[in-house]
């Protein structure tokens, strides 16, 4: 029987040397990839990426996911050529069209972000197949360039290139050009079949099929041999997201008197006290129905229902103690 396939996603709870072991630790318990994040204005994704890269000899290393705006196109190629200088075949490119109003606020317009999304893909391909690339789109206008390498591999690099897709017409997108979509977290495990029904439309209109398109998902995991403790560790990641990112809420069906009351509690950013008044006001049932948070087992049932909805590689967010559940999925997700 083929290994389960499983990854570790990290953000910025973790020390970067810290993270560094972890992405060590899930290589030798046999996860697939370690996955960063870059999101908030915190933690850039590329420099943490090296660093996992540097340690680490099989695990592959993904980006979950930077933006298609803030990189000039040249510059976003020559990164990723660079990382896989440094673990060649190891580097995946996730990449998302970004949110507001954090874009806005440092300067940058997303207008029309399905075509910037895919220019930017169409021109950072050509780039990796070492082309000569001129390319006069609305976003990017490029004359004659190419990556320049002297020193080094000339060939072309394979760097899949995935999708960070929310909205249904990006996701469509993705099943026609990208290489796969990483599908959101915060989501109960029927959310999947609206988006696979978007990526199967997209991938057959560009003569693919949906086996054609990985997807990867990212999962909060909260474990713990004490199930009180693991659903207020997820508790507290939820309350933030359930106060600001309307999508979870929507998903998620959370009453609107409930995201409200979350609301006038907690400020912005929030302080740990006002998380820790709003938290009682997240019902254990909304843990479990959008996050894999509870014993060992339990875990291990909420992940399985997300692959049986159409994840190809749960992408695990660890809250609580990261290496116990590296331990926990070491063998997989299957039945104990």
């Amino acid at each position: 029987m083929a290994q389960d396939r499983v990854a570790l996603y990290l953000q910025d709870a973790h020390d970067l040397r810290e993270g560094m072991k972890l992405a060590q630790y899930a290589e030798k318990n046999n996860f697939e990839a370690v996955w960063q994040a870059e999101s908030r204005l915190v933690r850039d994704a590329i420099v943490p990426m090296a660093a996992f890269a540097a340690v680490t000899e099989r695990i592959k290393v993904g980006s979950g996911v930077i933006n298609n705006w803030t990189r000039n196109i040249g510059l976003l190629a020559a990164t990723f050529l660079t990382l896989d200088d440094l673990a060649p075949d190891r580097i995946i490119c996730g990449i998302g069209a970004w949110w507001d109003p954090l874009a806005a606020n440092v300067g940058i317009e997303r207008r029309k972000p399905m075509l910037a999304m895919r220019e930017t893909i169409e021109v950072m391909r050509k780039l990796l197949n070492m082309e000569n690339v001129t390319y006069e789109g609305e976003f990017h206008k490029v004359k004659g360039i190419e990556l320049d390498v002297v020193h080094g591999r000339r060939e072309p690099r394979h760097v899949p290139i995935m999708i960070g897709a929310t909205g249904p017409k990006m996701m469509e997108m993705t099943g026609a050009i990208a290489d796969g979509a990483v599908l959101n977290y915060c989501v109960p495990p029927e959310y999947n079949e609206a988006a696979l029904n978007q990526l199967k439309k997209g991938a057959e209109s560009a003569g693919r099929t949906l086996d054609d398109i990985d997807r990867p998902q990212l999962v909060v995991c909260s474990v713990d041999n004490d199930k009180a403790k693991a659903l207020d560790g997820a508790r507290w990641l939820l309350t933030q997201y359930i106060a600001q990112q309307p999508h979870i809420t929507k998903a998620s069906n959370t009453p609107q008197e409930t995201v409200q009351q979350i609301q006038s509690i907690l400020g912005w950013p929030a302080t740990k006290e006002q998380i820790k008044e709003a938290m009682k006001l997240v019902p254990d049932e909304l843990v479990q129905h959008i996050t894999a948070s509870g014993t060992p087992e339990e875990v291990k049932a909420k992940v399985r229902q997300y692959v049986a909805n159409g994840c190809t590689c749960p992408i695990l967010y660890p809250l609580g103690d990261p290496y116990l559940m590296i331990e926990v999925f070491s063998d997989g997700y299957g039945s104990n």
